[in-house]
């Protein structure tokens, strides 16, 4: 009875503020969605707003100054890759828990291992630890391909469904144990791992190319440190780069590597 009431209320007004509550009245009953979309609009703008945030702030002052990296950090959309509740979170300057004892990386470290790739258009990355797909987004946006394994089915899956929902056609997924790399497709241009094992897996190494680069934390708690490697006639070349702190890497069975 509240639509009649109104209406009646209406009907008693003078006749320019009768026409006006009229318009009001017929806007608001067919444009119920109006608000949906102004909120969505908003929304939109504020993670817009925060993206810019994080990039200025968390990653360029930092000393990522990639352009194309910076692009790509503006492009991918973080809060479509963690847990709903967190979803307000997802621009924040930390690591944040995406289930079964992952977690997505902090945006700067994304950056920092995705700068020191150096990737061009045309290169194949592997990379070791789906997670929430973040990551492989990333370096969808400044490569030809990206094949990526993930161990935890659960995770793995939600990943495929997030970026094929985002509609990344680059991007190649597989569960399975990371250590062993993807002999299929080999040899990368580059190969970026987002867990630690205790030492630099053997069959990642031959599956990286003459001349590619590789990132990739290496240690046990809290004695981790990311390690850049680059094969050039055969031999790896390595370097320190940041001390870190990464999950482990583990096998089937939950053993660590």
């Amino acid at each position: 009875m509240k639509e009649l009431s109104t209406i009646a209320g209406i009907m008693k007004r003078p006749t320019a503020l009768r026409v006006l509550s009229f318009f009001l009245l017929f806007f608001c009953c067919f444009n119920s969605d109006v608000s949906g979309e102004a909120t969505d609009k908003i929304q939109s703008g504020r993670f817009l707003a925060e993206r810019k945030q994080m990039v200025e702030h968390q990653i360029k002052r930092r000393g990522v100054t990639d352009e194309r990296v910076l692009e790509a950090f503006m492009k991918v959309e973080r809060h479509c890759f963690v847990p709903k509740p967190l979803i307000p979170s997802a621009y924040e300057d930390r690591p944040l828990p995406i289930g079964y004892g992952q977690t997505i990386s902090q945006p700067y470290i994304v950056a920092f291992m995705t700068e020191a790739l150096h990737l061009s258009r045309t290169d194949r990355v592997l990379e070791i630890g789906t997670g929430s797909g973040y990551q492989a987004a990333i370096l969808a946006e400044l490569c030809q391909h990206v094949y990526t394994i993930e161990i935890l089915e659960p995770l793995g899956k939600r990943a495929k469904k997030t970026l094929n929902e985002l509609g990344y056609k680059n991007i190649t997924t597989k569960i399975g144990d990371g250590y062993q790399g993807w002999e299929e497709y080999a040899p990368y241009d580059a190969v970026i791992v987002t867990c630690a094992p205790s030492h630099v897996p053997v069959p990642l190494k031959e599956q990286l190319k003459e001349g590619g680069r590789m990132i990739i934390p290496v240690g046990e708690g809290f004695d981790q440190e990311l390690i850049f490697l680059q094969k050039k006639n055969q031999a790896l070349k390595q370097k320190k780069t940041l001390p870190v702190l990464f999950v482990p890497m583990v096998d089937e069975t939950g053993r660590r590597h």
